[in-house]
């Protein structure tokens, strides 16, 4: 009988033969692949002592750091699935996922008052900071197929069609995903990674084939440029991985020179569309293309791409070997390959019933050459794409119509050089009111929406536009 595949489990025998070499820097602290795997499994014991089982959905609220990597690797071991939360969120956004995501247990860097009483984890030698594990018991049997698929990752969003979801994802997947990005990415056991993303939004395909491949990973915790500075200044590192927003903030650092980047053979950039004016400015500046990974959380890395004339207004040039892609009537991108989603968790749909003919929808317009090189051209849906965090007018809509002195609103993307798009919100005010407190305004959406999720621009309007159905018209 054929043993069903897990991710740490093939993390930690693909690197058996490093024991001895850096897995992972995280500032003074630094831990080899023996250690990693002696941590992980310590931690998977204590675990599964407090209570996690198989198939178990764990919340998990971490910040970036080591400790996220070997708790996210224990859970994983025991076949118990992540429910990866984002730092950020307000608590009434964390209640709404732990409800809709019907977790067992939460998982929180403590202490942490959005979680209830619960076990502490006493292996407090391979953790940076104190951690509690809160059981909830689920209100729901798990749906059919759910023991089959066995999930490995359930990525909490409103996927392309703005409906709520969770992206699931299967031990299985992500060892195709990995396989299918180190096509382009090339990752082995002699690579330097600097790593400056959010793991709650960027772990699986990345951080995940980085250990499968035993390079050296240093976390550059810091969301602004200062660690990723001090990362490239102190580490001879081989491979970049950031946002467009890191490069335009190296290209005008002062502490940083060319020769700081002699030993990077790829940057790759990732999370929003690529400003070819960064790519530029980097270029210029350093003498180094950046590459252009195209990620879709249904899907993986299906491109990894570096243009030869620094022409990257769109261009994503040709899809990995593992995937097909084609245009559907309407310029919608569509893709099928290794690694797509095996379902959704809410409402509960498998990869058979909300994909029967294989293709994915991107909601994404783009251009197909005839040699196969991909244009991505805009968005024929109205999700909003700041710095890499998807933000969907609805959900923010629906707030801010709470607000007293709001009678309705309109949310949607404002096209920005570096973050991609902006949140905005046209607003009607109640009758009887002349002006908007805009400070009160934003303290009322700081206390119930995470930070990216509200606009950065409001504005009084007389009506909204409406379709001949009376709905908000969005394009």
């Amino acid at each position: 009988m054929t043993t069903p595949p897990n991710i740490t489990q093939t993390i930690l025998r693909e690197t058996a033969p490093l024991a001895e070499k850096t897995a992972l820097v995280d500032g003074p602290r630094s831990l080899s692949y023996g250690q990693l795997a002696a941590a992980v499994g310590r931690l998977a014991d204590e675990l599964a002592d407090a209570g996690v089982r198989p198939l178990d959905r764990v919340a998990f609220l971490c910040p970036d750091s080591a400790d996220y990597v070997l708790l996210s690797l224990a859970v994983l071991s025991l076949d118990a699935a992540i429910v990866p939360i984002a730092p950020g969120l307000m608590s009434d956004e964390c209640s709404a996922l732990l409800e809709k995501m019907d977790v067992h247990h939460l998982l929180a860097a403590a202490p942490e008052p959005r979680t209830a009483t619960g076990h502490s984890l006493r292996n407090t030698s391979d953790l940076t900071r104190p951690f509690t594990l809160s059981p909830r018991p689920p209100r729901r049997p798990p749906p059919e197929g759910y023991a089959d698929i066995r999930p490995a990752f359930i990525r909490f969003s409103s996927g392309t069609t703005g409906a709520s979801k969770g992206v699931v994802l299967s031990h299985a997947t992500i060892l195709e995903r990995t396989d299918a990005a180190n096509r382009g990415l090339h990752v082995t056991s002699e690579d330097i990674i600097g790593w400056v993303l959010s793991m709650s939004f960027h772990f699986v395909v990345t951080i995940l084939l980085f250990l499968r491949k035993g390079a050296t990973l240093v976390l550059c915790g810091d969301p602004m440029p200062d660690a990723l500075v001090d990362a490239v200044q102190r580490h001879p590192l081989t491979l970049l991985y950031a946002s467009p927003i890191h490069y335009r903030l190296l290209s005008i650092t002062k502490m940083l020179s060319p020769a700081h980047f002699s030993s990077v053979r790829t940057a790759v950039s990732t999370a929003i569309k690529l400003p070819e004016a960064v790519a530029q400015n980097f270029y210029a500046r350093f003498g180094l293309r950046l590459t252009e990974a195209y990620g879709i959380i249904e899907v993986g890395l299906p491109f990894i791409h570096q243009p030869r004339d620094l022409g990257y207004d769109g261009l994503l040039g040709q899809a990995l070997p593992d995937y097909t892609v084609k245009l559907d009537a309407n310029g919608e991108v569509l893709f099928c390959g290794e690694g797509l989603c095996v379902a959704y968790f809410a409402p509960w749909q498998t990869r058979a019933s909300c994909h029967p003919d294989g293709w994915f929808h991107t909601g994404d317009l783009g251009e197909l050459s005839e040699d196969g090189n991909l244009r991505l051209v805009g968005r024929c849906k109205s999700v909003i794409n700041f710095s890499g965090m998807k933000i969907f007018p609805q959900e923010v809509e629906e707030l801010l119509n709470q607000y007293p002195g709001i009678a309705e609103s309109f949310v949607y993307g404002e096209p920005h050089p570096e973050y991609g798009q902006l949140p905005c919100a046209k607003v009607v005010l109640k009758a009887g009111a002349t002006t908007l407190n805009e400070s009160d305004l934003r303290a009322f959406c700081r206390t119930r929406l995470a930070l990216h999720k509200i606009p950065k621009v409001f504005t009084c309007v007389p009506a909204i536009e409406k379709t001949a159905t009376g709905k908000i018209r969005r394009a």
